[in-house]
């Protein structure tokens, strides 16, 4: 018979060296964590999100890492449900032990999952669209898109080019849709521009024809406005044209700057407006701007890659993973606070949304230039020239 005593000392022996070679990879990772909406009915910011930040990593490591440090990205799919969002959040602090956290698809997730990484005092850079995401600064919290007041801006300043005063919205209930409506309220007295009329729908409405036709029989629209994401924006635009109301000039905003809304829409996406990133229009762009190369890199990557036309949402995540790893390199750290640190130091960062200069004051680091004035011209993106 066999003595237990060595045994359990082997075991021992053996149980120390796997936790000490566990050990000893962890401090050779990086831990970034990510909450995608990559299912749901936000898959559409989701899905490229999630393909782009596994690309990416994958070519960083293949590089060498973060000085010498391989990335660990840890993904989890709330499928656009904020409870689960906050639950995954809580978990990649507490149990994932992540240094610093891309992701957040959407306005609602984001906001549910801001505290945790507020309280743990880990760097969170959304790829959300609200402005009350950075607004106001919060110490930890970053986020790469434009904001729904720079899209209502970024629309006003086209009116005014085009001497439109008067214009109707309808818009989105869910978080994106609802914060774009109250910041354009807010900002269109700047403008000089007067909402005469507005119409809600929710997120599950299939159908927003009697909204439009109260529209239709408001007397001096000149434009109209649509604030929200997801399907419903796409829904609205059918509905539009079948109410014979292309005449009136039709803005969307930058939460449906993707291939696919054109595909929902189809034909009645024709003339719509929108203000977006330059990834849309990359190759469209003179050789002189700054970001041409970075688009067109970027968007070639992607669809050889994923085999599925660009987004502007997959870059937002492009735009986040780069601040991020750029931010670690210069404080020569995965310390938290000092990547903390160094994201608010971000200074002309090329990325696909724009050239990023971040502040204490300024957790974004866009101003109105880095959007386009698109509109959909044969079935795709084409840039606005400027007065028109």
């Amino acid at each position: 018979m066999i003595s237990s005593t060595p045994l359990k000392c082997l075991v021992a022996a053996g149980a120390w060296a796997l936790l000490a070679t566990t050990s000893a990879l962890a401090q050779g990772t990086v831990k970034i964590g990510s909450v995608l909406s990559v299912t749901g009915p936000a898959s559409f910011l989701g899905e490229p999100e999630d393909k782009t930040l596994k690309m990416y990593v994958e070519k960083i490591n293949a590089a060498g890492g973060i000085g010498g440090k391989k990335i660990e990205l840890v993904i989890y799919d709330d499928g656009g449900d904020a409870n689960k969002a906050r639950t995954f959040a809580t978990r990649l602090i507490e149990d994932d032990k992540v240094v610093a956290m891309v992701g957040g698809s959407t306005t609602g997730t984001t906001m549910a999952m801001v505290p945790v990484f507020e309280e743990a005092q880990v760097p969170f850079i959304s790829l959300a669209g609200a402005i009350e995401v950075i607004d106001p600064v919060r110490k930890y919290i970053f986020k790469t898109p434009h904001t729904d007041k720079m899209a209502c801006e970024k629309i006003f300043e086209n009116l005014k080019q085009r001497n439109f005063t008067k214009i109707a919205m309808i818009s989105g209930t869910d978080g994106f849709g609802a914060s774009m409506r109250a910041q354009c309220v807010k900002v269109a007295p700047t403008y000089n521009v007067q909402i005469v009329t507005e119409e809600t729908y929710g997120p599950r409405d299939s159908d927003m024809t009697s909204q439009l036709t109260k529209i239709k029989n408001t007397a001096g629209i000149q434009a109209v406005i649509n604030p929200g994401f997801g399907q419903g924006p796409a829904i609205v635009t059918r509905n539009y044209a079948q109410l014979g109301m292309t005449a009136t000039p039709f803005y969307q905003s930058h939460g449906v700057a993707s291939k696919s809304f054109i595909d929902l829409a189809g034909a009645a996406a024709e003339g719509v407006r929108l203000p977006a990133a330059a990834l849309l229009v990359g190759d469209k762009l003179p050789d002189s701007d700054p970001q041409k190369k970075v688009v067109v890199d970027y968007k070639k990557t992607y669809e050889d890659t994923a085999k599925q036309p660009v987004s502007t949402f997959g870059g937002h995540a492009y735009d986040g993973l780069f601040i991020l790893v750029e931010a670690m390199k210069r404080a020569n750290s995965t310390d938290p606070k000092k990547t903390r640190d160094e994201i608010e130091k971000t200074k002309g960062f090329v990325g696909t949304g724009g050239i990023v200069t971040m502040s204490p004051t300024d957790h974004l680091g866009l101003d109105l230039t880095a959007f386009k004035m698109l509109e959909v011209k044969n079935g795709d993106w084409t840039l606005v020239t400027p007065g028109s």
